[in-house]
């Protein structure tokens, strides 16, 4: 996306960041149009259950598995260190541990209750002191934790995750500063635990630099009428705002419109025969032009809209580091929600075929919601709009572009079958890979004493292939079905993504074009490779020929 130097409405414009500074020797958090270093393992932290000092957040681009309900891994500062400051962050201020996990440490620090030292040779261990009587486990041997964002894990993580919830599924990691949630059953529980919390915006207005505080305090106000950000009873308040817009039926009234756009996108950008990047020419623009669509933003906007909406990822996701960088990020918020008030203002005077008029038509605002919170939710919207499903797009593709039998398979039946290789990939090979949660208060997760302020990552890529829950996980079926166990991809419970229905429209109908109407389709035999991030599955780039 590229940065803009007008806005709409007379809004301020934003000076585009400069380019990010090289990448020491860990791997760089993908943003868009900028990239933010993501530091190695830091210095040993205090111990577990110390007041927290640094934040951790995640790269830009990644969700919660949802597109529209995205859970941005906003989570308490990491524990407070003694130890030696971390290396700087580029050209940063030094920041204490790494910015996506929060550090990782280099001793371990004293283990919470319930939890037990690892080892790579660690044999089956009875119950450690503070486990409950009855909660041993029988652990795999021969485990060894690895850093989650190393290259083999962010490239492949499946055969480390199978082998870490294989050992533990509810893991302490001192690495990552969090228990890693990687059973169906465990991850289930949290989702559904009030005591596993949402609640995460302060750790952002902690992470920004004293010089640009003053400029936070409405931004951060914007930040906490996300949904994403609330728990129940606000969230389902919140939530109950746009339950009837993003419902299936709802959604169905856009189908014509959504594969007319896929159609063309594809014979203007995928010629047959023509070699091309899949996600360049159709898993990125595909989502974005819906999305603008259906929200109401005027085409003439939308680079503007876009150009905030990637700031504001900066923010949230953790890529802005200097000072100058949260000074734009905040101030693109600021512009979007100026924006969004505007288009607002715009549709009560009159109204469109879009989501801010029907929501408008609903009723509720003025009433449950203020219109105030409205156009916050709106921004969570915009932010949240595409990625994800962007990233299903493509995921979907390559796993059938690399399985012949199953790419038949659906050929001769892609009124059946689509769809349902669409759902095959949520579990199999998702757009998200985990969501970060915080303990509100202290709770028991399978024997193990989880402590108020703790994070907890719940890994859904580990939970959806589950041998407990799927048989032969490992194995993309497009007939598995959608009676079987539920996948997690879209979340569980309250947090369920609210988008689902819409993520699923736009992929299905992508996936459809190219599935008939490209019969030549092939992946091109060039290296593939994936964004360096904690939360999502992207690729960088899907080369073939069309």
């Amino acid at each position: 996306m590229n940065p803009v130097t007008t806005a709409p409405h007379g809004h301020a414009t934003t000076t585009p960041m400069a380019p990010a500074p090289v990448a020491p020797t860990a791997p760089t958090e993908r943003t868009g149009t900028t990239s933010a270093a993501t530091t190695a393992p830091a210095p040993a932290p205090a111990a577990h259950g110390s007041a927290a000092t640094a934040p951790a957040t995640a790269p830009h681009g990644s969700a919660a598995g949802c597109p529209v309900h995205a859970a941005p891994a906003l989570a308490p500062a990491a524990p407070a260190t003694t130890a030696p400051a971390a290396p700087a962050h580029g050209s940063a201020p030094a920041a204490t541990g790494c910015p996506v996990t929060g550090g990782a440490a280099a001793t371990a620090p004293p283990r919470p209750a319930g939890t037990r030292a690892t080892t790579a040779t660690a044999a089956p261990a009875s119950a450690p002191t503070g486990t409950p009587a009855g909660a041993a486990r029988t652990r795999a041997p021969g485990f060894t934790e690895q850093y989650l964002l190393s290259p083999a894990v962010n490239a492949d993580p499946y055969g480390y995750l199978n082998a870490l919830r294989d050992h533990d599924p509810v893991y302490w990691s001192a690495m990552h500063r969090a228990w890693l949630v990687t059973g169906h059953d465990h991850l289930m529980h949290c989702l559904r635990d009030p005591a596993v919390s949402a609640d995460r915006v302060r750790p952002l207005m902690d992470a920004v630099p004293e010089g640009a505080r003053d400029d936070a305090e409405r931004a951060f106000g914007i930040l906490s009428r996300w949904m994403v950000f609330n728990d129940p009873p606000q969230h389902r308040r919140l939530r109950q705002v746009f339950q009837d817009q993003f419902a299936a039926r709802a959604i169905g009234r856009y189908r014509a419109f959504v594969e007319r756009a896929a159609r063309a996108m594809a014979d203007r950008r995928a010629a047959p025969g023509k070699a091309g990047d899949l996600v360049a020419d159709i898993a990125r623009p595909l989502p974005a032009l819906v999305f603008a669509r259906w929200l109401g933003v005027p085409q003439a906007e939308a680079p503007s809209f876009w150009y905030w909406n990637a700031r504001v990822g900066d923010l949230v996701l953790g890529a802005a580091q200097e000072e100058r960088e949260y000074r734009t990020s905040l101030q693109s918020l600021v512009n979007l929600e100026d924006y969004l008030a505007d288009l607002v203002r715009q549709r009560r005077a009159d109204p469109k075929d879009d989501l801010i008029s029907a929501v408008l038509a609903g009723g509720r605002i003025g009433t449950s919601v203020s219109e105030e919170e409205f156009v916050g939710m709106l921004t969570q919207m915009a932010f949240a709009g595409g990625e994800t499903t962007s990233n299903l797009i493509a995921n979907t593709l390559l796993a059938l572009l690399a399985r012949p039998d199953q790419l038949a398979a659906v050929r001769e039946d892609p009124a059946a079958l689509v769809p349902m290789a669409v759902e095959e990939t949520m579990r199999f090979d998702g757009p998200s890979k985990m969501s970060i949660r915080i303990a509100a208060g202290d709770l028991d997760l399978d024997g193990r004493a989880v402590r108020a302020g703790d994070r907890l990552f719940l890994v859904t890529a580990a939970a959806n292939r589950d041998p407990d829950r799927f048989a032969d996980p490992d194995r993309f079926d497009v007939r598995r079905g959608s009676g079987g166990p539920m996948h997690l991809g879209f979340g569980f419970g309250a947090h369920f993504c609210v988008g689902a229905a819409l993520a699923r429209l736009v992929a299905v109908s992508a996936v459809d074009v190219l599935v008939r109407e490209r019969p030549g389709l092939r992946l091109v035999d060039e290296p593939l490779s994936w964004q360096p991030s904690l939360l999502n599955r992207a690729l960088t780039a899907l080369p073939v020929r069309y």
